[in-house]
C-alpha cells in the first residue's frame, strides 16, 4: 500500500500577488505546526512540494525537525489563473468547475491542472511504490485530484474547503489503484472518509 498525504498550504498572504512567490501570513505560519504535530506520528518516508513558496512553507517545519529534505515537483504546483489578479474568484471557480475547459486567456483550465497533476502524481507511485509520501499542495490542484477518482467532487465540495487551510486529504494506493481518499482537519483533530473504494 502507498500512501500519499497532500497537505494543502496554510494561510497565505494575500497582499502578495505574485503566485509563485506568496508566502504565508503569520497566521499561516503559526498553523503550519499543526501540520507537523499531525505528520509527526507518521512513518513518512519522502518529502516533495509544489515549487510555490506557501505550499514549501506549510510543510517545511516538519521536514526541518524531522530531518528530511523537501523536493519539488514543479506539475504539482497551483493553477494559472491569468496573468492578472482577479478580484471575483468565486464565479471565476464556479464556471470552471461548470466547464473543465474554461480559462482565462493567460491561464489554465482545471482539466490542464488536473492532467498535469496526475501525471505528477502517477510518477511518484512509479518511484515510491509501498512508501508513504507527503506532498505540499494546493486548494484547487488538491480538488482536481480527488474530482480525478471520485467525480462527484465539484464545485460545491470546493467551495467547502476553500477556506480549510492548512488541510490535509490522504490517498491510499494500491499499484496505481486509489481505494481510499481521507480528508483530515489539522483544527478539529477529525478524520473523515471522502470515499471509500
Amino acid at each position: 500500500m502507498t500512501s500519499i498525504y497532500f497537505i494543502r498550504h496554510a494561510e497565505p498572504n494575500y497582499e502578495n500577488h505574485d503566485d509563485r512567490q506568496r508566502e504565508l501570513s503569520e497566521k499561516g505560519m503559526a498553523d503550519r505546526k499543526l501540520v507537523t504535530r499531525y505528520l509527526s506520528g507518521i512513518p513518512v518516508d519522502v518529502v516533495l512540494s509544489s515549487p510555490f513558496r506557501r505550499a514549501v512553507d506549510t510543510i517545511s517545519d516538519f521536514a526541518e525537525t524531522y530531518g528530511y529534505g523537501i523536493e519539488l515537483v514543479e506539475d504539482f504546483r497551483e493553477r494559472k489563473v491569468d496573468s492578472d489578479w482577479i478580484d471575483n474568484f468565486y464565479e471565476f471557480s464556479k464556471r470552471q468547475w461548470e466547464d473543465f475547459d474554461y480559462k482565462l486567456s493567460d491561464g489554465e483550465t482545471l482539466r490542464e491542472v488536473q492532467n498535469r497533476n496526475i501525471g505528477a502524481l502517477m510518477k511518484v507511485l512509479e518511484r515510491y511504490p509501498g512508501k508513504t509520501v507527503v506532498v505540499g499542495s494546493h486548494g484547487t490542484a488538491l480538488s482536481t485530484i480527488i474530482n480525478y477518482f471520485h467525480r462527484d467532487f465539484g464545485f460545491e465540495e470546493f467551495e467547502k474547503m476553500r477556506t480549510l487551510m492548512p488541510w490535509v486529504v490522504c490517498f491510499h494506493f494500491k499499484g496505481q489503484q486509489c481505494v481510499k481518499i481521507r480528508q483530515y482537519d489539522v483544527f478539529t483533530k477529525q478524520t473523515k472518509e471522502v470515499i471509500d473504494f
